[in-house]
């Protein structure tokens, strides 16, 4: 059975999106390439076919992959979420013992992306911080070995 994914409005529209995409303007420009490549004969022995047919068998599997997350998509309520708690959807402001501030917003593992601050609720820094509320302390154990103590100084409810 699946597992659920959790995301937010955005990363669901953004989820659409990229399957709207998919399954429209990619499909039509895989079909037109195999139909090119028919076109150049015998396609046994044809490189541009093989290419476009293997472009086809991965466009599918990702949009297959696509719709079974939407499937089994949970999406969080905004309306539910306050800057009591850090849980999916809140951005949460953390201290290191370095003093360093760096801002969060936890996510679901489908949405994560760490370069843009999305932090997943299954990762080791997300967990930690899942369900703690402002001025809590947690040490996180990093998959290196070592460990951080981070402090919440502010939980938003994320835009």
């Amino acid at each position: 059975m699946p597992k659920d994914v959790i995301l937010t409005p955005e990363g669901l529209e953004r989820l659409k999106a990229e399957l709207e995409e998919l399954q429209t303007t990619k499909r039509r420009e895989v079909a037109e390439r195999i139909k090119e490549a028919r076109e150049f004969g015998d396609i046994s022995e044809n490189s541009e076919y093989d290419d476009a047919k293997n472009e086809q068998a991965m466009l599918e599997t990702r949009i297959a992959q696509l719709e079974e997350r939407l499937r089994s998509a949970q999406v969080v309520d905004a309306a539910e979420l306050s800057n009591d708690m850090v849980r999916i959807g809140t951005t949460v402001h953390v201290k290191d013992e370095k003093g360093k501030s760096s801002p969060y917003t936890i996510v679901g593992s489908a949405e994560a992306d760490i370069k843009s601050g999305k932090l997943s609720n299954e990762s080791p820094v997300g967990k930690a911080l899942m369900g703690r509320k402002k001025g809590d302390t947690v040490e996180v154990s990093l998959p290196n070995g070592s460990t951080r103590e981070l402090k919440i100084t502010k939980i938003d409810v994320a835009a």
